[in-house]
């Protein structure tokens, strides 16, 4: 897991807040996370990387998903973020006039912003799939398996453990992409 600096990321003087957002492609994945990773370093700086994994499609019958978390600091506020991460799904091929179980050219989502507690609209901090879907948790405790989640005050490496106390080890498999380097732009 890559550490940052706030000088680096040009973030000193400014309230700077540790983001998640989860990934997610099942149409040409390797392509689309490829892309989205490189759009969000260019957003919003160096990003730490979960390990990718494939998951069967949750909610419909349809090709197996690439998953992965990524996190990174910044100053920008929830609504900021949301706008931009939809921009980048939108470059990608993005149509989100299908049912909510569907196939995705790509799929992010806002999962943590800071200790953000949030309902407002469609923007929901932290997000409920983090407990619910073991392609969101177990990345997500890979980068910040000792950090609190805001609601429950438990970590999320508890959480995934709990998890697979509770429904057993899930059978995600680990892919090698080509994905760039750690703060390439």
């Amino acid at each position: 897991c890559r550490r940052w600096h706030r000088r680096r990321a040009g973030l000193v003087g400014m309230s700077v807040n540790r983001v998640y957002l989860s990934i997610g492609s099942n149409v040409d994945p390797d392509t689309h996370v490829v892309r989205a990773i490189e759009a969000l370093t260019e957003a919003f700086g160096p990003l730490a990387l979960s390990r990718v994994y494939r998951n069967p499609a949750v909610g419909f019958d349809g090709s197996d998903f690439l998953n992965l978390v990524v996190g990174f600091d910044t100053g920008h506020d929830p609504f900021a973020i949301a706008e931009r991460i939809h921009a980048i799904e939108s470059a990608n091929g993005r149509l989100r006039s299908g049912p909510k179980f569907s196939s995705r050219t790509l799929d992010i989502d806002l999962l943590t912003h800071g200790r953000s507690i949030l309902r407002q609209g469609r923007l929901v901090l932290p997000r409920d799939e983090i407990l619910r879907y073991a392609f969101v948790l177990q990345p997500l405790a890979e980068l910040a398996g000792d950090e609190l989640h805001p609601e429950t005050g438990a970590s999320y490496g508890w959480h995934w453990r709990r998890f697979c106390d509770r429904w057993g080890q899930p059978q995600m498999v680990e892919v090698l992409l080509p994905l760039p380097p750690a703060g390439a732009s």
